[in-house]
């Protein structure tokens, strides 16, 4: 067994310790939560902490093992789930003081499936307001920050989850991507993150371009992870129908099993802000690295343009402020300002222009599945640039510019592929740069694979940041 730290053990190193009696679910439930104890006063990422609770559930477990009878896959494993994932009983808030706290009637598909596996739930984890923001600012929960550098943001919507992912509260962490929501937290802390293709992981309510997905510090943990989540739920009107993947496989895949593989390289999102230097220079390295594995890498042309990443942005202000305008004055007045004058900005919107917002969610579907067929996989930044100020609550702090920077993103969301962030670098200030590698619709094990042989081909590691006290 490795001799690192309980809390940084990996989901299928903490199984193969349980079957052989060499570590307890509760030994490692006290070692994150004591972790999470040590970089919660200045990370901020969890919601509803209750280590009575986890310890209960890894006391259970310690039981079934001890009888060589685990119930579950990941029976002990610890997660965090991001609270606008319901958990029965419990509020969700949905990063905002607006919404009124009401328990959840019953688990979403993702949280019932980790229960049934009899993971521990460690906590909820945190997120802006809606989960309209790229940043760890909310109305409700108190600021997230980076563990790489507390004065940079988490990226977000899964903000918290991405913070304790990286500083440590665990292997399994689950978070939702609408626009990139998974993998830009991913990017900016370091960790893997896989938005699945849409359906693949059901989840309620079920949105256009809406996934759930692992963010683990390795990629055969998340292939564990969907191993459980991909089971069928009927509550999800997008649901997949029923399909034997052997997501175990992708934890064996090699650098070989780049040889001969068509990649394109998008270094031009098309729209948005400017790529960043340092971002352009570790994602040419990763293509090179792949070349060197034996891919054919050959660049590929933008396909999104600025009157599609515009649409989207303008029918969400609209949803929002429809959305909005059924509150109580009171409870507006909550809303984080910026997503407030960013709804408000809609309020005069045309039913012409509406529509015309609308459409451009199939443009970019149809743009992106065409672009991408002449490939196996494309890679491309995550983002064109890396951790900004964790206080802004978007890049350009601008409410009428609020989503310049996922335009590497969310094609793949209106696409429906599968797409993941894997670290590939570091600025010279030592902040993480993500590298996302999409497949063909429903090809999910496939980026796994392809996230796995990357994953041992790129340069060294820097070690986990560790907390000030």
């Amino acid at each position: 067994m490795s001799s690192a730290a309980l809390y940084d053990l990996g989901a299928t190193e903490l199984l193969a310790a349980y079957r052989s009696h060499q570590l307890s679910p509760v030994d490692v439930t006290r070692a994150v939560l004591d972790r999470a104890a040590a970089w919660e006063p200045e990370l901020h990422a969890t919601y509803l902490l209750r280590p009575e609770a986890a310890l209960a559930q890894a006391r259970a477990s310690e039981a079934r093992w001890l009888r060589n009878a685990p119930q579950g896959l990941l029976d002990g494993v610890p997660i965090t789930i991001k609270e606008n994932i319901a958990t029965q009983g419990d509020p969700t808030p949905l990063g905002t003081a607006a919404v009124e706290l009401y328990p959840a009637p019953a688990d979403a598909p993702p949280s019932a499936r980790m229960r049934e596996a009899n993971a521990v739930l460690i906590a909820k984890t945190t997120m802006p307001d809606y989960g309209m923001l790229s940043s760890g600012l909310s109305s409700f929960h108190a600021l997230t920050r980076n563990p790489w550098d507390l004065r940079k943001g988490p990226g977000g919507s899964s903000a918290g989850a991405g913070a304790a992912c990286a500083a440590g509260y665990g292997p399994l962490h689950l978070g939702t991507d609408i626009g990139g929501s998974i993998r830009l937290p991913a990017s900016w802390c370091g960790i893997f993150g896989l938005k699945p293709s849409l359906g693949r992981v059901p989840i309620d309510p079920p949105y256009t371009g809406r996934a759930a997905g692992p963010m683990t510090r390795t990629v055969a943990d998340a292939a564990l992870a969907m191993q459980v989540l991909s089971q069928p739920d009927a509550r999800d009107s997008m649901n997949l129908p029923p399909q034997h993947i052997a997501w175990h496989e992708a934890a064996n895949a090699t650098p070989d099993f780049f040889k001969g593989k068509r990649i394109g390289l998008l270094l031009d999102a098309g729209c948005g802000l400017p790529l960043q230097d340092e971002v352009k220079v570790a994602i040419e390295h990763a293509a090179k690295l792949l070349e060197a594995a034996g891919a054919h890498v050959s660049p590929l042309k933008p396909f999104m343009t600025p009157d599609m990443l515009e649409g989207m942005d303008h029918f969400w202000r609209m949803r929002s402020f429809t959305d909005m305008r059924t509150l109580s004055a009171d409870r507006r007045n909550k809303v984080l300002p910026f997503i407030r004058d960013w709804a408000d900005s809609a309020a005069n919107f045309s039913g012409t222009e509406v529509f015309d917002a609308s459409q451009q969610f199939h443009l970019t579907r149809v743009a992106t599945v065409r672009a991408c067929n002449a490939f196996d996989f494309v890679i491309s930044p995550v983002a064109p640039h890396v951790a900004f100020a964790a206080e802004l609550p978007a890049p350009t702090n601008d409410p009428l510019r609020p989503l310049l920077h996922i335009g590497y993103t969310v094609p793949f969301n209106m696409s429906e592929q599968p797409a993941s962030s894997i670290n590939c670098g570091y600025t010279k200030a030592g902040l993480p740069i993500g590298l996302q590698i999409a497949g063909a619709r429903f090809d999910d094990l496939g980026v796994l694979k392809a996230s796995r042989a990357f994953e041992q081909i790129r340069d060294a590691q820097q070690p986990w940041p560790q907390p000030s006290a």
